[in-house]
């Protein structure tokens, strides 16, 4: 079943809050790269949990993670590993806390070498999501296959976030994702 069928099913309390990811970011393209690296992280912290544990939490990932502003998250120190290891607001999980400062560096890479992550990803597109999970996988951390499809649908770089007949779908299309548009 899909997401946009499944939240229908859903008891109210949880159907608010999966429709507002739903219907206002899930698939929408993200030209902010703090708001990519947000969407990465949340993405990594859900791997074993369910994305409602992430969307429940996600005001205390901001708080923990300075609103994943890249410069600073790149520059946590092991203090900073060990507040967020102790803050019961988040996914106290030591590899995704090291893949989030990690990942912080490396985007601080990408963005000296590129302009931005926005635009290193622009210059990888397209790709199969094969292609894309290699690509992720050579240049992040704690990125497997679902993670990397994940982040990628739900910023427009992959097909998939919504169904032709949900009501968002036509939504997300004005924003021109770029799965839709074909290599020239």
């Amino acid at each position: 079943m899909s997401y946009c069928r499944a939240i229908d099913t859903m008891p109210e309390e949880r159907k608010a809050l999966h429709k507002a990811y739903h219907d206002h970011l899930y698939g929408f393209p993200i030209h902010d790269d703090n708001e990519l690296f947000c969407r990465l992280v949340l993405e990594i912290n859900q791997a074993g949990l369910s994305w409602e544990t992430i969307l429940k939490k996600e005001a205390t990932f901001r708080k923990a993670y300075d609103n994943f502003d890249i410069k600073t998250v790149a520059t946590y120190t092991d203090a900073d590993r060990e507040r967020l290891l102790s803050d019961p607001g988040i996914i106290r999980n030591r590899l995704k806390v090291n893949a989030a400062i990690d990942n912080a560096n490396t985007i601080l890479k990408l963005q000296q070498e590129h302009g931005s992550f926005e635009k290193w990803l622009e210059m990888n597109h397209p790709k199969t999501k094969t292609e894309w999970v290699k690509l992720f996988k050579n240049t992040f951390r704690f990125t497997g296959g679902e993670i990397v499809n994940e982040f990628l649908m739900s910023i427009g770089y992959l097909p998939g976030a919504h169904t032709e007949d949900c009501a968002v779908y036509a939504r997300v299309m004005e924003y021109k994702p770029l799965w839709m548009q074909v290599a020239g």
